[in-house]
């Protein structure tokens, strides 16, 4: 075996050696310029692009065998300006063709290529000229049928214009290896480059290249890898009239409003959008996108359905999604009625810049829906921004026991929000409903609510200043708490003058409740409201502050017995924690032994002299029964 390996040897040898002198040889008596033409030609008619060589040129057979061109500008279609600039670009050539005096180029490599793409708007750019060029070459039967195995890229730099849109894009720094075999009908690039100051890692790759240069169906897969945004695309490409792609596409953030930020989408609002998630089968047709069997997740919440964008010239988002549970917290913690720790209305301007640049067209459903502390159960809700005017409607909601249905819109006007609300509430819990819609923590029982409001203002406490608008409520089997009117009418019935005790404890219960408020310039006016219990009834008039979150009103408490004793009151001061104190005249008149002082009191002030009664009681006797009652 070993005498027959050493005779294989031999003429391995021997043909290697005649294979290094015949390249010595050549490299002697090759024809430079003959070299030149040959790759500058088979460059032309591959990308379609001409070479103009401004600098120096280099030729290498040993080792290597190459030709390096510097300062090249390429440019095609009958353009002026270069589509390409490159500073060196190295043509390696084929080894065996080199030998028989044929120049063959096997891959190219361009070290800081400047790259300029212009989208005109009729869809063609600079570089058609290239793609039109490359599925003609590559075709099979083709004349002159040249290719390049691969060409790579280093330290490129990628500047992109779209005449429709007026957007421009710059890539930098960019590292790529571009494949297409000329074995395989296949092509792929892989490599990375910095956008908007992120590295990004990326690839592509089609089954049938020449299809889809042609337009013509052809698999493609896509992958791109960034710190704010991973997303992936498996399925088909074509081109016929318009870019069409059909496949499984996958996206992930661990921030959205990082990834909206990174790609200079709008930002909703200022609270949320964290994690996300998104798979779906994706329909791409020209700028719009058809995402059906959805299965999206954003800040820990999960639904299915459908959704489509599109971005002519405005971009427009459309979805119908259903989910078991929701929380929407995260999009509402950072927006607050009132000021941290205070009484007083935020006086924070509003952020409306997400109402001008996005439309939106959505139908939520979900079993369970959580806002801030309210638990909602089955819930339907519709949303519909256009144009600067946000729309929101519940077509009805399982809420505080009862059932909600209504409407919420804002149009922007400048820095101002124009708001209208209109709201009903059925059968609810009252004091859930009241303490968090209203902040009235002092009613309880069940019964209906409706709302229609309308307000503008730059922030939360200039709406309350503008609010115009009607309230009801009607109530029944529950009760108001600091007071037991019953007890205290009672009592002052018994000694009116017995001091003013401690009228906020307890609690008035109601078989019925009645309020109509009318709302004009932030005051809310009471146009009936009355309270009717088992033991007493309360009738209440006079207005509310809702800037300064006050009373300012005066009520009627009676008792349902054949005295009818009657007490009028007063209710002022902040709306968590109001004071509730009788009137003090009404209080002295009940008195059969202070009210002749009352009356001898105001004579004096006003001046009228009128004699005593006869039967009025003495001094000394009024004291007696002062302290008797």
């Amino acid at each position: 075996m070993a005498q027959g390996m050493k005779r294989l040897g031999t003429p391995i040898a021997a043909l290697l050696g005649l294979a290094l002198i015949a390249l010595i040889a050549t490299s002697w008596l090759i024809n430079r310029d003959a070299l030149r033409k040959a790759v500058e030609t088979q460059i032309r008619d591959v990308t379609g692009l001409e070479l103009s060589v401004a600098g120096s040129i280099d030729i290498s057979l040993l080792p290597a065998s190459y030709i390096s061109f510097h300062d090249v500008g390429l440019k095609g279609g009958g353009t002026s300006d270069p589509a390409l600039h490159v500073d060196v670009l190295t043509a390696n050539l084929r080894l065996l063709p080199l030998l028989l005096q044929r120049f063959e180029i096997a891959d190219l490599t361009l070290l800081r290529p400047r790259i300029h793409v212009s989208l005109k708007q009729d869809g063609e750019s600079n570089w058609t000229p290239f793609i039109q060029t490359i599925a003609r070459t590559m075709k099979p039967g083709a004349e002159n049928q040249v290719s390049f195995s691969e060409i790579r890229i280093q330290d490129g730099v990628l500047n992109y214009e779209d005449a429709t849109t007026h957007a421009a894009e710059k890539f930098e720094d960019i590292d790529l290896s571009l494949a297409w075999p000329s074995i395989s009908r296949s092509f792929a690039a892989t490599g990375q480059f910095d956008w908007r100051g992120e590295r990004v890692d990326g690839s592509i790759s089609f089954a049938d290249f020449v299809a889809a240069l042609s337009g013509d169906r052809s698999g493609l897969k896509a992958r791109i890898a960034s710190a704010p945004l991973k997303l992936a695309f498996d399925g088909s490409v074509a081109n016929r009239t318009s870019p069409m792609m059909e496949g499984t596409l996958t996206i992930d953030s661990p921030s959205l409003r990082n990834a909206l930020r990174w790609t200079g989408q709008p930002q909703p609002g200022s609270g949320g959008f964290g994690r996300f998630a998104l798979k779906a089968r994706a329909n791409v047709v020209g700028a719009s996108i058809a995402l059906t069997n959805v299965n999206v997740e954003l800040d820990g919440n999960t639904a299915e359905g459908v959704m489509t964008y599109a971005n002519n010239g405005r971009q427009t988002l459309q979805a119908t999604l259903a989910a078991d549970a929701l929380d929407f917290t995260p999009y509402i913690s950072t927006f607050r009625l009132l000021a941290s720790g205070a009484r007083d209305w935020n006086r924070q301007l509003f952020d409306l810049n997400g109402l001008s640049t996005t439309d939106l067209d959505m139908r939520l459903s979900a079993a369970r829906l959580t806002v801030g502390t309210s638990k909602l159960g089955r819930t339907a809700i519709g949303a519909n921004l256009r144009n600067g005017t946000l729309a929101l409607s519940v077509g009805e909601a399982q809420v505080y026991g009862g059932i909600a249905k209504g409407s919420f819109g804002i149009a922007r006007s400048d820095t101002v929000a124009d708001v209208k609300a209109q709201f009903q509430f059925t059968d609810v819990d009252l004091q859930a409903c009241a303490s968090e819609l209203f902040g009235l923590n002092k009613l309880s029982g069940r019964g209906n609510i409706n709302v229609s409001l309308l307000a503008s203002g730059s922030s939360p406490f200039g709406l309350v200043q503008s609010l115009d608008g009607t309230a009801t409520v009607t109530g029944h089997d529950g009760a108001i708490s600091g007071f037991n009117a019953e007890q205290l009418l009672k009592r002052l019935e018994r000694r009116p003058l017995s001091g003013g005790g401690n009228f906020r404890n307890g609690s008035t219960p109601y078989d019925t409740l009645t309020i109509a408020v009318k709302f004009s310039d932030g005051i809310a006016t009471a146009e009936d409201i009355r309270i009717e219990g088992p033991a007493a009834k309360i009738t209440l008039t006079g207005t509310a502050s809702v800037p300064t979150r006050e009373y300012d009103m005066k009520g009627v408490a009676s008792l349902n017995t054949t005295s009818g004793f009657q007490l009028p009151f007063m209710v002022q001061g902040p709306w968590d924690d109001p004071l509730i104190f009788p009137d003090p005249e009404s209080l002295i008149r009940q008195s059969p032994a202070a009210s002749p002082f009352l009356d001898l009191l105001k004579r004096r002030i006003t001046g009228e002299k009128h004699p005593a009664p006869t039967d009025s009681p003495t001094a000394e006797n009024a004291k007696e029964n002062a302290k008797s009652n």
